[in-house]
This record gives C-alpha cells, sequence and structure tokens, in this order.
C-alpha cells in the first residue's frame, strides 16, 4: 500500500484557454504521470473493463501523484457556471493503453461514466477515416458535426463528457467545435420560447444499440440557469412549428461568433459540463488517409457542489 505522504508534490496551476478564458488548461506533468503509469503497470486495460473498482483505484492513485489536488480542480471547474470545461495536456507519444489509464483516473475523478452501448463498455473508441458507411454524423469526415449535447436518447443523468484524441494520420481540420451557453448571443430568446420548455421526442439509430425513446425539454433549469438538451439528428418533433423552433435554435448556435474551434493535439483530453457547454466538430479536408481515433466517456458527478 502507498501511503499519501510518499508521494511528491505536483503543483497543480489551471490556467485560461488563450481562445477563450472559460476553457481552461491544465498540464499533467511527466513526473506524476510516470510514478502513476509505474504503479498502475500491473492493472491492464481489460482488468479496468472487467473489474470496475479498479477504475476508482486509478482514480486514487494519480490524485495521490498530484499531491491530492487533481479531483477538487476538476470538480470546482466543472461545476463553475463560469467556467465548466478543461483542455488537459499529457506529454507526447503516449502509449493507447497509457491515455486509456489517465483519462479513465481523470473521469472517475469527478463521476462514474455511463455503460456506453455503442462499445459495450464504459468508454468508447472510435476512428474517422476517409469513408464511412455509419448512421450518424460521429464518423463522417467531411461534414459540419453540428454543435449538440450528448445524452439526449438515454435514460442515464449525462452531467460531463470527456473527449481524448489517441491518433492522428494526415489530418486538417476537425478542429474540436465549442458553444458556452452564456456566451450565446440568442440563448435567452430560445430558452424562453414556450417550445424550449415542450417535451420533444429523442430516439438513436440503431448503430448506437439503444432502442428506447425519450422525452426531452430542450432547455431546463439548474441552479437558476438555463441548460441545454438537443442533438439535430436524434430529435423526433411531432409538429411543423416544433420542428422550425429546433431547426431556428440550432442555425442560431452555428452562427454565433463565440463558437471555438479548438485544434485538439494527440494525447489531450477536452472535459466539458454537458448542462452547459455545447460541442460538435469542423470539417476534415479531404485525404485518401485521413485517420483519427478518440475516445469517449460521459457519465454523471459523484457530487453536486
Amino acid at each position: 500500500m502507498h501511503s499519501f505522504s510518499s508521494y511528491p508534490k505536483v503543483e497543480l496551476k489551471p490556467r485560461s484557454h488563450s481562445l477563450n478564458p472559460r476553457l481552461q488548461e491544465l498540464h499533467l506533468p511527466m513526473v506524476a504521470l510516470e510514478n502513476f503509469l509505474a504503479s498502475t503497470k500491473e492493472i491492464s486495460v481489460q482488468e479496468l473493463e472487467y473489474v470496475p473498482y479498479q477504475r476508482l483505484v486509478l482514480a486514487h492513485l494519480l490524485d495521490e501523484e498530484c499531491g491530492g489536488s487533481l479531483k477538487k480542480i476538476l470538480v470546482e471547474t466543472l461545476h463553475d457556471r463560469a467556467t465548466g470545461a478543461l483542455e488537459i495536456s499529457t506529454p507526447p507519444d503516449l502509449h493507447k493503453d497509457d491515455l486509456i489509464k489517465i483519462s479513465t483516473a481523470v473521469s472517475h475523478l469527478v463521476g462514474l461514466p455511463n455503460f456506453d452501448s455503442m462499445s459495450g463498455k464504459y468508454y468508447a473508441c472510435f476512428d474517422v477515416k476517409d469513408t464511412d458507411s455509419s448512421d450518424s454524423y460521429l464518423r463522417q469526415a467531411y461534414r459540419l458535426f453540428t454543435l449538440h449535447t450528448d445524452g439526449t436518447y438515454v435514460d442515464e443523468t449525462t452531467d460531463w463528457v470527456l473527449m481524448l484524441k489517441l491518433k492522428e494520420e494526415n489530418a486538417v481540420g476537425g478542429e474540436s467545435r465549442l458553444l458556452h451557453l452564456d456566451d450565446w448571443e440568442e440563448m435567452e430568446i430560445f430558452a424562453e420560447h414556450p417550445l424550449g420548455h415542450t417535451p420533444m421526442e429523442y430516439k438513436s439509430p440503431p448503430s448506437k444499440n439503444v432502442s428506447i425513446s425519450v422525452q426531452r425539454q430542450t432547455f431546463y433549469q439548474r441552479n437558476g440557469r438555463p441548460c441545454l438538451c438537443f442533438i439535430d439528428q436524434f430529435a423526433y418533433p411531432h409538429t411543423i412549428e416544433q420542428a422550425l423552433f429546433l431547426r431556428d435554435m440550432s442555425q442560431s448556435m452555428e452562427n454565433s461568433p463565440k463558437t471555438l474551434s479548438i485544434p485538439l493535439p494527440t494525447g489531450h483530453i477536452l472535459l466539458i459540463n454537458n448542462h452547459f457547454w455545447a460541442h460538435g466538430r469542423e470539417p476534415f479536408k479531404k485525404h485518401l488517409q485521413l485517420y483519427r481515433e478518440l475516445l469517449r466517456q460521459r457519465g454523471a458527478f459523484n457530487e453536486q457542489v
């Protein structure tokens, strides 16, 4: 057993991103990660998939290596309406299994990931290539992946979303897109509209391996502020008026000059509050050998702050 006092203190200080001060940048130092990976070398990715408590063990060990400060930074930033998002960087050239371990530790410091029906695990890895025959925008490289929130068509709470770039080759474009609701100029117009509070049906395509239908309000309140539940592909409005409302709302977000395009390097993690940050992806430029592999986790907070 390792004692907390035996670990060196690593000072972690998030800073505001140059593109938007709401987005916080946090670097995980190599010394902390080397110690973390050494202490977890006997825990395989397969064991993480089969033995859920090992995921929380990883979270504990990474927080120890960061002097007990990492969990506090992650939780406080995600719950803060003024920020609510982090770009977490790791040293370059880490192995895929190491990145899965790091992302697992990070996610389990803020909450518990939902079961991902697409992959059958607590996380999903998927690729984006030149050609694609899937039934959603997720893998379609050359079209805009419009701004949306996750968890629209499932019963589980989806408080946060984690996205990690595992590998990339021959990729130009494909930047991550982010919009904080409080920066969206027309947010109040749509949040106060009666149709914004009308439950609408959401269903997913076959690739998601979820066959249920749920009713969701587009806008809801948390801590007295509007939050969003929306994705254009999976909404099934029942009236023309509902359809026009969703179309106009989506176009308004897409046209907002406050929408960020963030180039995410390999090994970097985006961790966002899913209630008040919408996310998407810029189109890639055409390349026959385009390849990107991403990891996704999403789930509920362990605690309310």
